[in-house]
């Protein structure tokens, strides 16, 4: 990505008195995508991450193509958290990427309300596994696709629609992980959609 900056907010806002239903929220998705960003850059805590700088010891093991400017990796998870109303909180978990680490996601899934499926055009084939094991536990989510500057065709929503073969009732937005109201906005995004599948079971006979 370009040098954007995160819109880290000035200071570290405590919890709201009023705040009384928390969600928790996965954010999956390939090695390098831009989770721990997305984490970053949205918490309102200084967000615990487990980034560690990648060795040769990683060398043949987890694949840099696309990424090779990579020189740190989450080796557990990320955790933040954003208010997103005066009662609403949510939890962020972000997930390492390597598959090597991809024991861990079912543990993560574990309570979750709903999941950010962050996807990056040039390592679309990343994003399969992410998508199959939200599937696979019944779990809400939205894509998100964050847009790196260096990308060698911009490809549209429809046509990640497509390569991902994600049903039409799957949300699926632009962002930049770096950008705080671009990651809120995706989350706000989530949050719809968790809500308008509540109220379509709650309509239904």
């Amino acid at each position: 990505m370009g040098s954007a900056t995160s819109e880290l907010p000035a200071s570290r806002t405590p919890l709201g008195a009023a705040a009384d239903t928390g969600l928790k929220i996965v954010v999956v998705g390939g090695f390098g995508v831009g989770k721990t960003t997305l984490v970053r850059s949205v918490s309102e805590i200084r967000p615990l991450n487990t980034e560690e700088v990648m060795t040769q010891a990683g060398a043949g093991v987890d694949s840099t193509a696309g990424v090779a400017a990579k020189t740190t990796t989450t080796v557990a998870f990320d955790f933040g958290r954003i208010s997103l109303n005066d009662h609403m909180v949510l939890y962020l978990f972000g997930a390492p990427g390597q598959e090597r680490f991809w024991f861990l996601w079912d543990r993560l899934f574990s309570g979750t309300l709903g999941a950010v499926v962050l996807v990056d055009t040039r390592r679309m084939d990343d994003s399969w596994y992410a998508v199959d094991r939200l599937e696979h536990h019944g779990t809400p989510f939205v894509v998100a696709v964050n847009r790196f500057d260096d990308e060698p065709v911009r490809y549209s929503l429809d046509e990640i629609r497509q390569a991902l073969a994600l049903p039409a009732h799957v949300p699926m937005v632009d962002c930049d992980a770096r950008v705080r109201s671009s990651g809120k906005d995706v989350l706000i995004t989530l949050v719809d959609h968790l809500y308008a599948q509540a109220m379509a079971l709650e309509t239904t006979p």
